[in-house]
């Protein structure tokens, strides 16, 4: 009898908490109860986590500075723990020899020398090439943008060896340590991503909140615009503009242009989505209790309008972030986006491309993996995001 009263207890204390809870509360509970969503966020924080600590899990420096000129197009090192020789606690690698001759039609080939003598080891928080911290150095055409923040110099890292080098991932023609490429690949492409999904989001709420809220000729005046740019082909537009900018440019600055271009086509959705929900709420009793009060537009449209509508707004820019991603990686693998020295998973790709790596050096496609990951992290979240936000889902228990 006392368990039952103890269950009725609780099922009251669950049903108050449920019809009390705020509206990030439900969208929080919905949201947890979706196990696919919750799997891909988890894999999306480790990416996220692995883009903005690429400085200090690298053990080298992805550009040409850090290359291994005696490990050409060499196939990943695994660390092992035993072998013949024995069991180690600390995880090593073989040794690695060069030959050529004439077997070998005088090519170089590489060759493991497994004596336990040669071995190895692997070491964790060694010394290694210098990186910066919170360091920005913003170098667009002009200089009235310009600024510097000198950040912090480490030389620390997660793992290293002993000597020689150790490349998980392989290396590049140049010898490039593609571990290293792919971790600083996956920061730059979400950083180009923020970007283009922060100004098209400050865009659309301008644009859809003032077209929503005046309605009007201003409203056909606005739709207008935004029709247009829908309807602007981004392959041929990028082509031309790749076409009028200056090779001088720097990486930083190709960087800048390219997530601004992406963030000003982008904002035409979110602004449709906002326009409408404020047609439907302009005429509600708390809008015109506002302007009773004396609020100007630009508050009610921001500290009343645009909150009720908050849940709708994340949800589409997480959903927004895939789409980024996947224009800056397709623009860069056609060679209209960002190019060396800069890594980007598009750049990462384009060199993936040749007929001598899909037969000999297939650990160039190792980045394809993270790339698809990323991506599809993102399209479960914001999944998850969506059917989370919808007021009509029931929450499972």
């Amino acid at each position: 009898m006392e368990a039952k009263i103890q269950n009725i207890h609780k099922d009251i204390k669950a049903k108050e908490a449920y019809f009390s809870a705020t509206q990030f509360q439900l969208i929080y509970a919905r949201f947890r109860s979706n196990r696919s969503a919750m799997i891909a966020g988890l894999f999306l924080l480790i990416m996220i986590l692995l883009g903005v600590f690429a400085d200090f899990i690298s053990p080298y420096d992805p550009t040409i500075a850090g290359r291994d000129k005696d490990y050409e197009h060499g196939a990943p090192q695994i660390p092992l723990f035993w072998d013949d020789n024995g069991f180690s606690l600390r995880p090593f690698l073989y040794t690695l020899e060069r030959y050529r001759g004439k077997d070998t039609n005088f090519r170089w080939v590489y060759t493991l020398n497994k004596e336990k003598e040669k071995r190895r080891y692997v070491y964790l928080f060694p010394k290694g090439w210098k990186h910066k911290a919170l360091a920005f150095n913003v170098n667009l055409p002009g200089k009235k943008f310009d600024f510097k923040i000198p950040g912090f110099t480490f030389e620390r890292h997660l793992f290293g060896i002993d000597s020689g080098g150790i490349h998980l991932f392989g290396t590049d023609k140049a010898g490039k340590d593609i571990f290293s490429r792919t971790l600083h690949a996956i920061y730059i492409s979400l950083a180009v991503g923020t970007i283009g999904v922060f100004i098209a989001f400050v865009l659309a709420l301008i644009i859809g909140g003032t077209s929503g809220y005046f309605g009007g000729w201003i409203d056909g005046v606005l739709q207008m615009i935004t029709d247009t740019v829908r309807v602007i082909p981004p392959i041929p537009l990028f082509m031309v503009l790749a076409s009028f900018a200056p090779p001088e440019w720097s990486s930083e600055t190709r960087f800048f242009f390219i997530a601004s271009i992406l963030g000003l086509i982008g904002w035409p959705t979110l602004a449709r989505r906002v326009r409408t929900h404020l047609l439907s709420e302009r005429s509600q009793e708390y809008v015109l209790a506002a302007k009773l009060c004396g609020a100007s537009p630009s508050h009610i449209i921001s500290r009343h309008l645009l909150p009720s509508f908050t849940s709708y707004i994340i949800v589409d820019l997480v959903i927004s972030f895939p789409y980024m991603v996947l224009s800056e990686t397709a623009l860069s693998f056609i060679g209209l986006g960002l190019r060396e020295p800069v890594n980007s998973l598009g750049v990462l790709l384009q060199n993936a491309t040749r007929a001598d790596v899909l037969l000999n050096y297939q650990w160039y496609f190792i980045p394809v993996i993270f790339f698809i990951v990323l991506v599809l992290s993102f399209v479960f979240v914001g999944d998850g995001l969506r059917d989370s936000a919808d007021p009509y889902k029931v929450l499972k228990k």
